[in-house]
Order: structure tokens, then C-alpha cells, then sequence
């Protein structure tokens, strides 16, 4: 009986995305409207993502631009920028609201690596998780006769190669995102 690994590839690449969403919205000194993602604002009595509710654009290396669509709720965006306590500085204008990225201090750099080195953590955490539940079918599998003992060792081997290469690629972001911050 062959082992499927499409099933743990497809969870390992799953938690390679999850990470790179976290990351994103880690900020660095640059504007990135990734990072207003998680924001919600209160329009029309629901709580509503900024992206369903205004345009987000880049004005410049350090400001975004939210442009809401409907005129009246541009103090809600505002608000709900300001609660979501990025760290950022908000403007309001006749056009809409200004996102403003202070300068990083070398304070605010270092505590942004530990949050992207937890966040990187919490991924593999979940990569391990998932290597111990490939094992367990596999057991399981073996228990049943339906492989044996040299086949399970073997495949074992290989489940631990796919995991392996996920914890690579997290490193690889991780990487990234801190040459990022360094900037």
C-alpha cells in the first residue's frame, strides 16, 4: 500500500500561506495596505472589512491612502483604523483618510523580529502537528496489516523529508521578513 502525500503537502503549504498572511501584516517601515487587512470599521451597523467599504492605495513609500466610497463614512474608517492600534498615524481629509508610517525605531524593530519569530514558531508548531498525525495513520495502517514494519520506517523517513523542506520554506520567510524590518 502506497502512503498519499498530497494530503500533508497540501497542509504544509496551507501553513506556509497562513504564515505569509501573519507576516504581512507585521509592519516594517514601508506602507503596505496588507496590513490594514485585519481592520474593520462599524458601517451601516456592521462591522465591515476596510477593503469592502473603501480603495486602499499607496501614496507614498510611507503613507497609504483609503479612499471610502460612500463620503458619510469616513469618520468610521478613521475610527476603526485608530482601534485597531497599528501604530500608525491617521489623518482625515476631504478625500478620505491618510494612513502615516512613523519611522521604525531600533526598539520597534527588534520587538516586530520576536512577533515574526513567534508567528514563525506558531507555524511550526503546526507543522508538527501535522508530521504526528501522518504518523499516526501510518501506525494505524501497520496495525491493520495493511503494511509492514520496514514500509511504515521507510515512509516515515520521507514524511519527515516534506516536513522538513515546510520548515525550510517558513525559515525562508522568516528571512525575508526580517531583511524587511532591518530596512
Amino acid at each position: 500500500m502506497a502512503y498519499d502525500f498530497s494530503k500533508l503537502d497540501g497542509q504544509i503549504q496551507e501553513t506556509r500561506e497562513w504564515l505569509q498572511r501573519e507576516l504581512s501584516g507585521v509592519r516594517t517601515g514601508r506602507a503596505a495596505p496588507a496590513i490594514l487587512d485585519s481592520v474593520r470599521a462599524e458601517v451601516y451597523g456592521a462591522r465591515t472589512p476596510l477593503r469592502e467599504v473603501a480603495n486602499i492605495s499607496i501614496e507614498d513609500a510611507r503613507t497609504l491612502r483609503v479612499a471610502p466610497w460612500d463620503a458619510s463614512t469616513i469618520r468610521a474608517v478613521e475610527k476603526g483604523i485608530v482601534d485597531a492600534d497599528l501604530g500608525v498615524g491617521v489623518s482625515v481629509d476631504d478625500r478620505g483618510v491618510r494612513v502615516l508610517f512613523p519611522e521604525l525605531t531600533s526598539e520597534r524593530r527588534t520587538q516586530l523580529l520576536k512577533i515574526a519569530s513567534e508567528r514563525t514558531e506558531q507555524a511550526r508548531v503546526t507543522l508538527r502537528g501535522h508530521r504526528t498525525e501522518a504518523i499516526k495513520e501510518l501506525e494505524s495502517a501497520e496495525k491493520d496489516g495493511g503494511m509492514g514494519k520496514d514500509e511504515v520506517v521507510r515512509l516515515k523517513g520521507e514524511i519527515q523529508k516534506h516536513i522538513d523542506a515546510g520548515n525550510e520554506s517558513l525559515a525562508e520567510l522568516l528571512k525575508k521578513k526580517e531583511t524587511e524590518i532591518s530596512q
